[in-house]
């Protein structure tokens, strides 16, 4: 699956998750292979004429928004290859496994939820930041709101992380909110409310010094999202810390199937499902399986040979590469790099 299909599948998710399959689908293979990525939301608007209610009243009234939010799909999309590269599943857009994998309630599917969600945040609350949306402006911070530590106030342009966290659970919560009692929808809600968490409970303060000759006589300050790639750190290490749930007696909730374990609380990761055998392929639940995976032989961790090839061993050669060097990063969504030739020792599973 190409990028373009990727990212309607998550905006589709987004806004649709009962209809998922049949409409982004027809198009995704509407789509040539190679096309360009259009987000804008004219073209994505279009695809959601099958949409009823909120949905289509969010695609006339606030076409800006659902632009960002589509970025926000992509921002996540990223950052899920990023923190899944050395993993057996590695959040691959192939052959339409990743559509699958969203169709399971596994941990890797709460991940994907999650970061959506805070992309989405991350997304919305910076376009406020930069002034592309009529509807916010910098964060109304009052001095009186908070205590200060020396010779510094708040002021600047702060992140409106509130407008952005509330466009987020409009745009992913809406649908599933009419059926709370279902074990799954549950699970979702909680994990997109997770992943808002993640960039609302981790804004961090920056400041500007101001006096003569840099003395910095006074500091004015604001609060602003951390980096996204610390987002998606917060987000792994609730992965690995995931907990699974059950639905408890009055159907209504959930428990951890372990009553040992502690009920987690709002920033943690649940799933109800275990997770497929990612070493071989699998059509059904999106699994690619390891062969041809390039791995670490010193590693003792999961991108190392031992754990990757999942036992069938692996193969040495040399190869000369071209690849992306001296990358920098231009908001949102690009990434402008050179090209390197270089001649590397691989290891690739069997």
């Amino acid at each position: 699956m190409h990028l373009q299909g990727v990212l309607v599948c998550l905006f589709f998710y987004l806004m649709c998750p009962d209809n998922i399959g049949g409409v982004w689908w027809s198009f995704i293979h509407s789509r040539a292979v190679g096309s360009p990525l259009v987000m804008d939301p004219n073209s994505i608007c279009r695809k959601t004429r099958r949409l009823v209610g909120k949905q289509q009243e969010i695609c006339q009234k606030e076409p800006e928004v659902v632009s960002q939010v589509a970025k926000g799909a992509q921002l996540a999309l990223a950052q899920c290859q990023f923190q899944f590269r050395h993993r057996k599943w590695n959040c691959s857009t192939q052959h339409k496994s990743f559509g699958r994998i969203l169709n399971l309630d596994t941990r890797e599917t709460a991940f994907v939820f999650a970061v959506t969600a805070a992309g989405v945040v991350y997304s919305v609350t910076q376009a406020c930041s930069m002034g592309l949306l009529l509807q916010c402006t910098c964060a109304d911070v009052k001095i009186r709101d908070f205590k200060t530590d020396g010779e510094w106030e708040w002021g600047g342009c702060g992140d409106n992380v509130e407008f952005g966290y509330l466009k987020s659970k409009a745009f992913m919560d809406a649908r599933r909110k009419k059926r709370q009692n279902d074990m799954r929808t549950l699970i979702q809600l909680h994990n997109n409310e997770a992943g808002r968490l993640a960039v609302q409970n981790h804004m961090r303060k920056e400041c500007k010094c101001h006096g003569l000759s840099g003395s910095c006589a006074l500091k004015t300050c604001w609060r602003k999202m951390p980096i996204f790639n610390d987002v998606g750190n917060i987000l792994k290490e609730k992965f690995d810390g995931a907990t699974k749930m059950i639905g408890s007696n009055d159907g209504k909730s959930l428990m951890p199937e372990d009553i040992t374990v502690k009920h987690p609380a709002s920033e943690d990761l649940i799933y109800s499902e275990n997770s497929p055998d990612f070493c071989k392929p699998n059509r059904r639940v999106g699994s690619l399986g390891t062969r041809d995976r390039d791995c670490d032989p010193l590693s003792k961790g999961v991108g190392g040979c031992d754990i990757l090839c999942c036992g069938r061993g692996f193969k040495k050669f040399q190869m000369t590469v071209r690849e992306n060097c001296r990358c920098v990063f231009k908001w949102c969504c690009e990434v402008n790099c050179k090209t390197c030739v270089t001649v590397k020792t691989i290891y690739r599973c069997l």
